[in-house]
Formats: structure tokens, sequence, C-alpha cells
């Protein structure tokens, strides 16, 4: 039963923390760092617009990533507008455009109704493909499903773009949007009064990544731009929101963590209780055995490898049910709360779960065993 409650807690504990990171990930900016030039000089409080800046490319994007490899990705990224001719009407519609790379699908967490995302080779031969939003997909090519729109051309800015993939809607968020090769902006975005620069959008793998991720994005900005200060920027979710995300799944560790010991305390407690009836009830045994030449250590290796045997026993049945229950739990969750969460499954909690019961079998088994071969051939035998 322990081992059961110990596999069901970090089972159905992964998926809640799984769930809680992808919406981290997904909804907010907390992971995102943003790397990018200066653009403007407040003169008496006005934004003036700067005429030299630094501008980053694939190659410093690239840089970048190895300096971050592991704990983030890196997406270069020029957003703005674009102009998109719908058929009926005369007058183009403005849509959102990111040129980007296919990292930007990690950041944004995209999730596609029909087709692809954009991929390496699409941005190595500025190749004239978009991915629209549904919103993009119902307007500017309407009276087709997603399926059907794959394939199908339409005009941003006077060019036209082969649709490779169309986005998951979004109910009521959904926005007029499309997403273009880094390489193809200069066809794909609209003119505008504004700087368009190229921002270098680094994405942590986890919130508490964020840190560590600033800082070499940082040093490296440091090698790459004389007086970085003055000419580029590290923009990050600073302060009190990233505190409380990282406080929050610190919080959650340590209190799965707990509800696993008091699981196995529990367990553990129920090996030693049935190890120590053992031994009452086999207190004459030990003594013959002793009797005839077992010597103390035979008696305490006896009872170390039943309590072993009886841990991975359980264990083995605790783990199936374990499983079970969490994703009976999960299902019960996702019903009740219409979350998309899921128990983690991971052969890891096994393999914890595993060590940790033989672990247990040793530590709750070794005063029984003691109490076992301590006892007096003598006495032994004359016990009832």
């Amino acid at each position: 039963m322990g081992v059961a409650s110990l596999v069901a807690v970090l089972a159905i504990g992964d998926g809640i923390e799984r769930f809680a990171r992808e919406q981290i990930a997904g909804t907010t900016d907390l992971q995102t760092i943003v790397v990018g030039p200066q653009l403007f000089d407040r003169v008496d409080g006005t934004a003036v617009p700067r005429t030299s800046y630094p501008v980053f490319s694939l190659a410093d994007a690239q840089s970048l990533s190895s300096r971050v490899a592991g704990v983030a990705t890196v997406a270069p990224s020029i957003q703005g507008g674009t102009r998109i001719a719908v058929p009926g009407d005369s007058a183009p519609h403005l849509a959102r455009l990111w040129a980007t790379t296919p990292a930007i699908q990690e950041r944004l967490q995209a999730k596609l109704a029909a087709g692809r995302f954009l991929d390496t080779a699409d941005v190595d031969q500025s190749a004239p493909v978009a991915v629209v939003s549904a919103a993009l997909a119902r307007l500017a090519l309407p009276g087709r499903t997603s399926d059907q729109v794959i394939g199908d051309s339409l005009q941003l800015e006077h060019h036209w773009f082969r649709v490779v993939g169309v986005l998951a809607p979004k109910g009521d968020a959904d926005a007029l949007a499309a997403f273009v090769p880094f390489t193809a902006a200069a066809t794909a975005l609209a003119p505008s009064i504004m700087p368009q620069a190229p921002h270098l959008l680094v994405h942590a793998n986890r919130v508490e990544d964020v840190d560590l991720v600033r800082t070499r994005a940082e040093a490296w900005l440091a090698g790459r731009v004389p007086h970085w200060k003055t000419q580029a920027k590290v923009e990050y979710s600073r302060g009190l929101r990233l505190q409380q995300a990282q406080q929050g799944l610190l919080i959650f560790k340590i209190a799965m963590g707990s509800f696993a010991a008091i699981s196995l305390l529990v367990g553990g407690i129920g090996i030693m209780n049935v190890l120590l009836a053992s031994v009452l009830e086999r207190t004459r045994e030990i003594g013959i055995r002793k009797a005839i030449g077992a010597r103390q250590r035979d008696v305490l290796l006896q009872f170390l490898s039943e309590s072993v045997a009886i841990s991975i026993i359980g264990a083995l049945i605790g783990a199936a049910l374990g499983l079970l229950g969490a994703f009976g739990a999960a299902a019960l969750m996702r019903r009740v709360s219409g979350a998309v969460l899921y128990a983690g499954f991971t052969w890891s909690t096994l393999l914890i779960a595993a060590a940790i019961t033989i672990t247990v079998g040793l530590a709750f088994g070794t005063y029984p065993a003691l109490r076992a071969a301590r006892l007096s051939p003598i006495d032994a035998i004359r016990h009832e």
C-alpha cells in the first residue's frame, strides 16, 4: 500500500507539474527573454527613433543558441503587420505577421489544426510559405476546411505565399496572424514608420532557468555589441510574477515529496510489523537453526532477505495499483475541471519507487532481523 500511494502521488504530481509548466510557458512570458536593439532615444520625454542600431541575424541566433544550449531555445523574429487580400473586399485586411524560425513554435506553444509549421528548409531557401491562424484562413480562404486550405495561396503585401499550416483555433482569442520564414520578412511585412528590427526571443526550458539564461544572454551580448547597455537591451519578466511562479513550483515539489515520504513511512511500518510477527511466530525455528550451527549473521541475512523480498513483491503489486489509481484520478480531474491533465508515467518514477522500496525494506527490516539474530538458542527452542 505504501508503494501504491508513492507511485500514485508521483504520477499525479508529475502530471500536475507538467500541466502547470505548459500553462506558464504557453500563456505567460515568464520564460521568455528578449534580446534586441535600442530603437529609441528619450528626448524631453519623447521617444525619438534611432537611425543606427545593431541588426541581429540568423548567425547571431545560432551563436546565442550555442551559449544557452540545454536550457533554452532561440528564435530570431521580426514582428509587424501585413496586408492581406480578401476575395470580395476591395480594401486589404491587416494581420499580425511573425517572420521567424521553427523555434518560435515552442515559445508560443502553437498547436496545428492541419499541415505543418515552418521548417529549417523554409528559412534556408527563403521559401514563400506561411502558417496562418484559423481566423485568417476563414477570412482569406473562405468556405474550406483547414485541411483543404493546405497548399492554397494567399497574398501578403502583393506577394503570393503558399499555406503549409493552419493553427488550431483559440475561440474568442483567435486573431488574424501569419508566420513566414525569417528570411522572407522583406516581402511580407507592411511598410511602417516605426523601426522593424529583428529581435532574438530566448525561451528558457523551465521557470527556474530564467536567471541563468538571462546571465548567459547578457554575457553573449557583451561580446557581440560593444557598450551594449546603450545600444541593445535584454528584456524579461522580473520581480514578483517570476518569483511567485518559481516559489509555487518549489512548494509543489516539497508538498509532493512530503506526501511520498508519509506513504513510505506507512509502508515501512507495515513491513516492520509483518517481520516482527514473523520473528515471534518462528522463534522456535530460529532457536533450532542456531542450535545446529547457524551463525548470528545467517539469521540476520535470512530476515533481511525476507524483508527485501516482501518489499519487491509489494512494490510490483503496489506500482500496478498506484498507476491504475493515478490514471483514474487524472481522468476524474479532466472530467470535473475540463483541464487537459494526464498522469505522468515515466520509467524514472518506477525506478525511484523500486530503489526506495528496497531501501525501506532494508531499513525497516533491520530491527526485526537483529532481534531474531540475537535470540538465545535455548530460550528460543523453549518458546511456545
